[in-house]
């Protein structure tokens, strides 16, 4: 007989929580940006060296309909190194940092750091955008995906239901969460 192999501990992929997603007066605005960094704090500390930080950047090329994206929001064609593309959370030192000017964050450095095998815990911003595209790549790419549904955001509450909802929809390959459900299974791990 066999023994099973001990979990593999999860690997936390932070998305977008930046300035153009939390100040007043932003185009991009999540209303309950606040509340979502208050959670996303509390997984970043609970994960310690798994944990992942991700960006959106405008790419300078704006290529395809990437051009008309940013006619449509063309306060936000701004350099990579603009204040709003900056976190609002400061990464630990052995965190690792992500800049991506997709809405998907899925790329071969977040599937390296996140194996197959691994659980990928999503959070961030926006849950009806980024945080979507996100948990639809590293699905297609064979990973199981729990998304913290407390420690997300959307555009307004009723997006944030109906991309849940979508989401709930992928289970087993996707599972959704919150923040103290989270924190409870890594509880034992982080002790060890």
């Amino acid at each position: 007989m066999t023994t099973p192999e001990k979990p593999t501990h999860p690997v936390l992929a932070i998305i977008d929580m930046q300035v153009a997603f939390s100040e007043a007066g932003s185009d991009w605005l999540i209303p309950r940006y606040a509340e979502v960094e208050n959670n996303v704090a509390k997984l970043a500390n609970m994960f310690e060296d798994k944990v992942v930080w991700t960006k959106f950047v405008r790419a300078p090329e704006e290529e395809g309909a990437w051009s008309e994206y940013y006619d449509r929001w063309s306060s936000f064609r701004v350099d990579e190194d603009s204040r709003q593309w900056d976190l609002t959370l400061l990464p630990a030192a052995n965190h690792t940092v992500i800049s991506r000017p997709t809405f998907s964050k899925w790329c071969p450095e977040l599937a390296e750091l996140a194996p197959l095998g691994t659980p990928l815990v999503i959070c961030g911003v926006a849950t009806d955008c980024c945080v979507l595209a996100t948990a639809l790549a590293a699905i297609d790419d064979g990973r199981s995906v729990i998304v913290c549904t407390d420690a997300c955001g959307a555009v307004n509450d009723l997006a944030q239901e109906q991309t849940l909802s979508v989401l709930s929809l992928l289970a087993p390959m996707v599972r959704l969460t919150t923040t103290d459900e989270v924190l409870q299974i890594l509880e034992p791990s982080a002790a060890s």
